[in-house]
C-alpha cells in the first residue's frame, strides 16, 4: 500500500460520500477541480489525494465517477469485511451494535460485551451481548482484530489492555480517555467533548456577530 497521511485518509471518505450522492442521471465523469469546488477544498490537495488512490484520471475529462468510487473503496479497504466487537453495552454500545450502516464501510460488528448481567442476551438487532468473561474465548474463536470501546472513562484503559491481550490490533475509542498502547496498536479516538467545544465556539461567535449588527 502507498504511504498516505492521516489527514488524507480522513478526506477520502468525504470525497466518497459526495461522489455517491451525485444523482445517477448526472455526468459519468468528474474532475478534481469540480470535486474541490463542491467540497470547498483546495484543488491542488484534492488532485494529489486522488492521484494516490486512482490512476484513472484523464486530462480535460477527469475521473469516471463509478471507477473512482471503486478505487477509493478498495484503497480504504471497504471491500474487505473486518470483524469487530464492542466493549460496553450501554446506550451508545447498543446503538453501535445495531447500526447496519457499518457494512457499507467493510465493518461487521459481531457482538458486544459487558459486566452487567442485566444486559446479557440478544440485542434488538439480533446480535449477542455477552459477559466480559467470554471475551478471550470469543476473540480467539473469531479472530477479531478490531475493538470498539464505549465504556465510561475510568474503565477505558482496563478495557483497552484486555482487548490487546486478546489480540486486538486496532481500537476505536469512544471513551473520553487517552489510551496508552504499544506502538503497533492503532487507536482512533472520537472526542465528543472536543467536537462539542468547536460547535459551541462557532455558535457563540455567530451570536456575537449578530449582536454587533443590531
Amino acid at each position: 500500500m502507498k504511504e498516505i497521511s492521516k489527514s488524507t485518509l480522513k478526506r477520502l471518505p468525504v470525497y466518497l460520500s459526495y461522489l455517491k450522492g451525485i444523482p445517477a442521471d448526472g455526468s459519468a465523469y468528474i474532475s478534481a477541480t469540480a470535486l474541490a469546488a463542491a467540497l470547498d477544498m483546495g484543488e491542488v490537495q484534492v488532485r494529489k489525494d486522488l492521484a494516490l488512490v486512482s490512476s484513472g484520471g484523464r486530462p480535460k475529462v477527469g475521473y469516471h465517477r463509478d471507477s473512482l468510487i471503486s478505487d477509493i473503496e478498495a484503497f480504504l479497504g471497504y471491500t474487505n469485511t473486518n470483524d469487530a466487537l464492542i466493549v460496553g453495552a450501554g446506550k451508545l454500545g447498543r446503538a453501535l451494535l445495531g447500526y447496519s450502516g457499518f457494512a457499507e464501510y467493510g465493518l461487521n460488528v459481531l457482538a458486544a460485551f459487558d459486566l452487567n448481567d442485566a444486559l446479557i442476551g440478544t440485542s434488538k438487532s439480533g446480535k449477542p451481548i455477552m459477559h466480559m468473561s467470554r471475551l478471550e474465548e470469543f476473540c480467539q474463536a473469531n479472530k477479531v482484530r478490531i475493538g470498539i470501546i464505549t465504556v465510561p472513562a475510568e474503565y477505558a484503559q482496563e478495557a483497552c489492555d484486555r482487548l490487546i491481550a486478546c489480540g486486538i490490533k486496532a481500537i476505536w475509542n469512544f471513551a473520553p480517555k487517552h489510551l496508552d498502547v504499544p506502538s503497533d496498536i492503532l487507536v482512533q479516538s472520537e472526542n465528543m467533548a472536543a467536537s462539542l467545544a468547536v460547535l459551541s465556539k462557532h455558535l457563540s461567535e455567530q451570536m456575537e456577530k449578530n449582536k454587533e449588527q443590531l
